[in-house]
């Protein structure tokens, strides 16, 4: 069975009548250097009888250190990405200070073989961003989510999405 795992998109509109959506930056060594490519939807795994909408709220408090402002909320649907994972996302329109995060943590052994175990953030940061900066600063399997929000926000206006 595939891992599941389901995120909350949050998004605001920006001063350029557009939209910036929230993005954490991985944390941990591997992605320490790393920025375009590094970035995700605040997101987590969660088991079969989890529901997904749950999932992903615990997963935004468990990865940012607080709950989710309260916002009109969409589905944005799943996405597998190219090791099997199943990625389920929700976009809520909320407005949320990037700079006060307190990530949760997870330990691995670092240096890889030294038998020592280090505790890094799960996060390392947030930021807004722009959709056409968040498409590139999104690991590519999550960029789809910016697009079906983009999609979901000019149907509910009756405009073609950009």
């Amino acid at each position: 069975m595939a891992t599941l795992s389901a995120g909350l998109l949050l998004f605001r509109p920006d001063a350029a009548d557009g939209v910036e959506v929230l993005l954490g930056h991985m944390g941990g060594p591997y992605w320490a250097r790393k920025d375009d490519g590094a970035w995700s939807v605040p997101k987590g795994e969660h088991g079969p009888d989890e529901d997904p909408r749950a999932a992903a709220e615990r997963e935004f408090t468990e990865e940012l250190g607080s709950p989710p402002p309260l916002g009109p909320q969409v589905e944005l649907g799943t996405v597998r990405q190219r090791a099997g994972k199943l990625i389920t996302v929700f976009a809520r329109q909320a407005d949320f200070d990037a700079d006060t995060i307190t990530p949760g943590t997870f330990e691995l052994e670092w240096p890889p073989r030294s038998g020592a175990l280090r505790e890094f953030p799960e996060i390392d940061r947030a930021a807004w961003f722009d959709t056409d900066t968040a498409r590139r600063k999104l690991v590519p399997g999550q960029v789809e989510f910016v697009d079906r929000l983009l999609g979901s926000l000019a149907a509910a206006s009756g405009e073609a999405p950009s």
